[in-house]
C-alpha cells in the first residue's frame, strides 16, 4: 500500500501518524494492499483556490477528496484494487473547527483525513441516512485507531 503524506504548510504534524491512520482505515475497509493514496496538507489560500475551482464555492474548506479509480470497500478476500486518489486537508481551517469543538487541531485533522478517505471510498452525507452511516463509521474508525495508538 502506497500512502504519501505531503505537508505544504508550516503546520507541525507527525506525518507518520497520518500514514498510520490511513493504513488503519484502508485495512479496516478491506481495500487492496496495492491501493495508492495521497494526503496533502495545504494552506488556506491554496484550499480556497481548490474549493472555488472544484466545488464552485468561495473561501477555504476543511477537506476535499479527489477520487481516481472507483475503489470501494471490500469484504475480506475481495479487496478493491486501484488508485484511491487524493485527500486535501487545510490545517488552518481544522484548527478553527477544533477550537469550536473543544479538541486539538491534530484530532480534527485526523478526523478530516478519515472523512476524506471515506469519500474516496464512495461514502457521502447528502441525505440523512448516508450521513448517519458515514459519520458513524468515521467516528468508529477514528476512535478505534486512537485507542490502539494509546494502548
Amino acid at each position: 500500500m502506497s500512502i504519501d503524506i505531503l505537508n505544504e504548510t508550516d503546520a507541525e504534524v507527525e506525518e507518520s501518524e497520518f500514514s498510520a491512520l490511513a493504513r488503519f482505515v484502508l485495512d479496516r475497509m478491506n481495500v487492496h494492499p496495492s491501493a495508492d493514496l495521497c494526503i496533502t496538507l495545504v494552506d488556506s489560500a491554496t484550499m480556497s483556490q481548490l474549493h472555488e475551482r472544484w466545488m464552485g464555492e468561495r473561501g477555504p474548506t476543511d477537506v476535499l477528496s479527489f477520487p481516481m479509480d472507483e475503489v470501494r470497500p471490500g469484504m475480506t478476500g475481495e479487496e478493491s484494487e486501484g488508485v484511491l486518489g487524493d485527500v486535501i486537508v487545510c490545517p488552518q481551517v481544522a484548527a478553527t473547527q477544533a477550537r469550536a469543538a473543544g479538541h486539538s487541531a491534530i484530532e480534527e485533522m485526523l478526523l478530516l483525513t478519515v472523512h476524506g478517505i471515506l469519500h474516496l471510498l464512495g461514502f457521502d452525507h447528502v441525505v440523512k441516512e448516508e450521513e448517519e452511516l458515514m459519520f458513524g463509521l468515521q467516528r468508529e474508525l477514528l476512535l478505534t485507531f486512537l485507542a490502539t495508538r494509546s494502548a
